[in-house]
């Protein structure tokens, strides 16, 4: 794929990342974290376009999160963004930066090295099953590195913000990551088979023109 075409197929899941952004389909409230489906074009780009764009991806990704925890903040929005005070304090956090950025990120490097494994494990090229795994893989490290980031910068402030017990928070946030995060792994693993499946496809065509 030429640069050409890889910029303006960046340019569209960007645009698309912003869109999920700023309406309810991107973050979905629960009551102590949102979940997200803005994870989803950052795998699909990083299948197509590489680890360097999917990487760009993500840091739009991570620019998406810190805007909404800026703008819109809700209880836990100081653990992404340095510009809400952290709890018992009058200020910010720099490393609310990592939390929102660092994951993301990720989510746009794991999935090609993921697919890339598996494609030369099965020997085929456009493997829905390797899709699905990609997907996966990409909404379980989003989940389990921004959980754990917290949980690491964060903690008690968290604990406290979202009315959890301190003592037992890590069970809480093992509690997260699999009532939200396996659930998230599944459709973005459905979703990223089946949009990756006709993209290439579509892609196949172009090329073959």
């Amino acid at each position: 794929m030429n640069k050409s075409k890889s910029l303006t197929i960046m340019a569209m899941f960007a645009a698309i990342i912003f869109l999920l952004a700023f309406t309810p389909l991107g973050f979905i409230p629960l009551p102590f974290v949102r979940a997200t489906t803005i994870h989803i074009p950052v795998i699909i780009g990083s299948l197509f376009l590489g680890p360097k764009y999917g990487a760009a991806l993500g840091f739009m990704f991570g620019t998406a999160s810190f805007l909404i925890a800026t703008f819109t903040p809700g209880p836990t929005s100081f653990a992404f963004s340095p510009f809400i005070p952290v709890p018992g304090s009058d200020s910010g956090n720099i490393w609310a930066l990592f939390v929102a950025f660092v994951p993301r990120v990720c989510v746009g490097i794991v999935p090609f090295y993921i697919y890339a494994l598996f494609e030369k494990l099965t020997s085929k090229r456009f493997n829905v099953v390797g899709f699905a795994v990609a997907g996966v893989a990409g909404s379980i490290t989003n989940t389990i590195l921004v959980m754990h980031s917290i949980f690491a910068f964060f903690g008690e402030p968290w604990a406290i913000a979202s009315a959890n017990p301190i003592d037992g928070l890590y069970a809480v946030i093992v509690g997260i990551i699999v009532g939200v995060g396996i659930p998230e792994a599944i459709v973005a693993g459905v979703l990223v088979a089946a949009i990756s499946s006709a993209l290439s496809v579509v892609l196949s065509k172009t090329q073959a023109a």
